[in-house]
């Protein structure tokens, strides 16, 4: 768990709740079920006609990584790929099969395997980049549809806004209906605006920025399997993928 981004969203609720009190008004005022249903189920509903169904899914997927978040260790990773060009060397690249079976992430298991049977450098780098490129688009999209939220979240809360402030036109005989008709009204925009600044646009921005992490990841891998496939010794691999963490 990433405790910076438990507590700042819960910063988020707690700068709303506070400074309605300090502004002299009540929590109870923020209480509004007609701009919940408003800005919540619309901008839910504008997501789903624009984005397709694949992609809400993996996007909702991904979600738990703001809180939970891979651990990304390139430092790591470089000892690794060491370890197996040293094996490689030792033993030729058939004694890296036994390294497959240890791996969980399917992409190092492909990467690993076509190492091992004995592909070309060249045909690695083209299989592995092409799936690390897809991943990486496909995974850019999903945490986009947090930032499409953002972007309609206000205005549905405009929506909201007008939509009660309708309602308190139809009141204007009874004087004693029109403030609270008219702070009701203004509880979709905070909704809306709330909901995009302190939530979606920040979410989207922290999974855009653990997905390009994890490709720099899959980029340091494929460079160190290259390097192996081409015969580099151990010194000359650690080197060259060193620059990736300067």
């Amino acid at each position: 768990m990433d405790p910076v981004s438990l507590i700042g969203t819960i910063l988020a609720f707690l700068v709303i709740i506070v400074g309605t009190i300090l502004k002299g008004s009540t929590i109870g005022a923020l209480l509004n079920p007609a701009a919940f249903v408003i800005v919540f189920v619309g901008t839910i509903a504008a997501l789903m006609v624009q984005t397709p169904g694949s992609v809400l899914r993996r996007a909702l997927g991904m979600l738990p990584l703001v809180y939970k978040p891979p651990v990304f260790q390139p430092g790591d990773l470089i000892v690794r790929i060491i370890g197996w060009s040293e094996i490689s060397r030792r033993q030729g690249l058939l004694g890296l099969e036994p390294q497959i079976d240890e791996e969980t992430d399917g992409f190092v298991r492909k990467g690993l395997q076509l190492l091992v049977d004995g592909g070309e450098p060249d045909a690695i780098r083209g299989v592995l980049e092409v799936e690390m490129e897809a991943r990486e688009h496909n995974e850019l999209v999903a945490a986009k549809v947090f930032e499409n939220a953002g972007i309609y979240s206000p205005t549905m809360g405009i929506i909201g806004a007008v939509m009660g402030l309708m309602a308190v036109m139809q009141n204007l005989a009874d004087p004693s209906k029109l403030g609270h008709g008219i702070a009701a009204a203004f509880v979709a925009t905070i909704y809306g605006v709330a909901l995009a600044n302190l939530l979606m646009l920040p979410m989207s921005a922290r999974l855009k920025g653990l997905v390009r992490k994890q490709t720099q990841m899959r980029e340091i891998f494929i460079e160190g399997l290259v390097s192996i496939a081409e015969g580099d010794n151990p010194r000359q691999i650690e080197a060259k993928l060193q620059g990736y963490l300067s």
